[in-house]
């Protein structure tokens, strides 16, 4: 969350499906959470940050939306850039460009990334069911 308390979301295309969800991705073998949220930003956005707090982690089973012989585990930080965003940063869910929707069209995926204001940020603006409860505990907190 930014000073003026807006919500930094990632929105996806994954295969035919269109997703607004937190930024963040699965370990790699040998990897820590924390490790991984950061390689993940890096990868993600080109953004270095520093991880904070420990917001969330699921503790009920949840089958994963793309693979049913999968479990998802999710553990939520809160985490602080330590350089400006370099990536484009868009004002309307799924506004892609020509070469991300050409991304989408070689591998199944796009991103882009977006601030949601505090006051329209919520559970019903994330895609996934565990997104749904993060943005509630967030939401609930008023961090």
């Amino acid at each position: 969350m930014r000073e003026d308390r807006s919500v930094l979301v990632s929105d996806e295309l994954i295969r035919d499906g269109k997703y607004t969800k937190f930024c963040g991705g699965g370990l790699e073998l040998g990897e820590g959470t924390r490790d991984c949220l950061v390689r993940e930003f890096k990868e993600e956005m080109n953004l270095s940050v520093k991880v904070l707090d420990h917001l969330y982690t699921t503790d009920y089973y949840q089958v994963s939306g793309f693979n049913p012989k999968h479990q998802l585990i999710s553990i939520y930080y809160w985490v602080e850039a330590l350089e400006a965003i370099k990536v484009p940063i868009k004002t309307i869910p799924f506004d892609f460009d020509e070469a991300q929707l050409n991304q989408h069209k070689q591998t199944g995926q796009a991103e882009t990334f977006r601030f949601v204001n505090w006051d329209e940020f919520g559970p019903e603006c994330m895609s996934l069911p565990v997104d749904k409860i993060a943005a509630s505990i967030i939401k609930e907190k008023k961090y």
